[in-house]
């Protein structure tokens, strides 16, 4: 009788310290996506918005559902996920393995489980929160240390492995959102110099790309080759002062990377023409060989790090080509249409351009609820699901377009907030990656429709049709909105 007590005034504990502020953006967002699915998918034919015929209709029991689940995860004790974290990262690893051999072809993805009267699953949405889950408790055991390379490397693994799984099921853009578990281990102790080796990595593909086949006037030399060796002999410069902090070890490098790429610029263009890259290229291996020889004489190993970060950079042009050559078809036309080196309005850039005209045309105030003519006409490919923003901006313009994004912003920062103040590294983690996976999905969905990043086919959380997704991000916030209503509770 004492034990029914007790754990009722610890449920009325719970749900008093519940952050009902983000309980109530979460619904405002629900409410404001599932108008979004109504307009992408009305039809003149069928008005009726209510149907279970219709996308607006599934949406609403996708959302019923969840709203549900979201009530059964305020009740599961955060003790439980302490205890099966692994078990749960197990199954899932297990499921997305299946899922590779028994998941039917759908439009090239095998990513996808049909579970019968036209219901599909796709167990990449769900193994987020399992993979977080895994990572908070891993990062919380006594004697962890992320500059431990054992540590480092097991944790990186923890969401390289699902990555990997799925990109075997072709589903490249959910693979990716993976990538966004690097921001959780920059909060917690990671080096900054890997995120910038990985932003100069994505600057050396673009510019290499983009600038490989344009030369400097008439002069034997591609803008894209000369462009990235130079900024791979500047970044170098720069991790070199900033990690070495020995400004005469930086001065002597720079000197010689004014005077060596200067005169062969120089005698390229008035004396002799030749290809100044290469003269470009051998002081980055300089560069490199000066650092291993400050890493050796001073046993420090950020110097050697520093060496691999400058070849690992003279050979990221090299590697452009060969990265693209291995892409699919429409992944590398894709690249290539956002990168302006081909027009391909009727193929690759086709769903871009139209929901660019569909934004457009929604100006300042927008048509009205129901009223875009492009989203009317399925002018939008995927206009309910990668593409609902499109319906935003048509139908609500730029105000309606700015103020979803304005409560996602409120939204993520309120995670941001809850994640600061949890009282153990499991709570931290979890939540930080549940703010990482919400701001890659914003970031990369509004920037694809935009045309501002590649198409991967990434949903808008609570605004594209579907239940794995909606379902999966349910279930990544409320089960650490309740590990937050735990916070100052203490052990019975």
């Amino acid at each position: 009788m004492n034990g029914e007590k007790l754990n009722e005034t610890t449920n009325k504990g719970i749900f008093l310290s519940l952050d009902w502020w983000t309980i109530i953006l979460y619904l405002v967002l629900l409410v404001w996506g599932w108008f979004s699915v109504c307009g992408a998918s009305y039809s003149f034919e069928h008005p009726d918005l209510f149907s279970f015929e219709e996308y607006s209709g599934k949406q609403l029991v996708w959302i019923g559902t969840s709203v549900l689940l979201a009530a059964m995860l305020l009740f599961v004790e955060k003790r439980f996920y302490e205890l099966s974290a692994y078990f749960l990262y197990g199954a899932m690893m297990f499921l997305l393995i299946v899922t590779i051999f028994i998941a039917p072809d759908t439009k090239g993805s095998h990513s996808w489980i049909p579970l019968g009267a036209g219901i599909k699953l796709q167990p990449a949405e769900f193994a987020k929160f399992s993979v977080a889950l895994a990572m908070g408790k891993f990062m919380s055991r006594y004697g962890y240390e992320l500059r431990r390379p054992k540590d480092f490397f097991t944790t990186v693994g923890l969401f390289i492995f699902p990555m990997l799984l799925i990109v075997l099921q072709r589903e490249t853009g959910s693979a990716l959102v993976y990538l966004a578990f690097f921001l959780v281990l920059y909060r917690e102790g990671m080096t900054g110099s890997l995120l910038f080796t990985a932003f100069a990595a994505v600057v050396y593909f673009v510019v290499g790309i983009r600038f490989g086949e344009d030369m400097i006037g008439q002069m034997p030399v591609s803008v894209g080759e000369f462009s990235v060796l130079l900024l791979a002999q500047f970044f170098t410069l720069g991790m070199t002062q900033v990690y070495g902090q020995q400004w005469s070890e930086t001065r002597l490098m720079l000197y010689v990377v004014l005077i060596a790429d200067v005169l062969a610029f120089l005698f390229s263009k008035f004396v002799i023409p030749f290809d100044v890259c290469w003269v470009l290229l051998a002081v980055v291996v300089l560069q490199a060989i000066y650092l291993v020889w400050l890493a050796v004489k001073r046993q420090s190993w950020r110097h050697a790090l520093i060496a691999a970060f400058a070849l690992f950079s003279a050979s990221m042009f090299y590697l452009c080509d060969t990265l693209l050559e291995h892409l699919d078809d429409h992944q590398r036309v894709r690249i290539e249409v956002l990168l302006g080196k081909r027009d391909d309005l009727r193929g690759a850039g086709y769903n871009v351009n139209q929901a660019k005209i569909a934004i457009g045309s929604g100006g300042l105030a927008g048509k009205g609820f129901l009223n875009g003519t492009q989203t009317k006409l399925k002018y939008v490919p995927e206009q309910n699901t990668d593409f609902i923003f499109c319906t935003v901006g048509e139908e609500e313009g730029f105000v309606g377009s700015t103020g979803v994004l304005v409560v996602y912003l409120i939204f993520i920062l309120r995670l941001l907030k809850l994640s600061e103040r949890q009282p153990d590294t499991l709570g931290r983690v979890y939540g930080y990656s549940v703010s990482s996976i919400f701001l890659f999905h914003l970031f990369i969905n509004v920037g694809m429709v935009l045309g501002l990043t590649p198409v991967i086919g990434i949903p808008l959380p609570f605004f594209s049709y579907g239940g794995s997704s909606l379902w999966g991000f349910t279930i990544l916030l409320f089960i650490f909105l309740r590990m937050d209503a735990e916070r100052n509770l203490k052990r019975q």
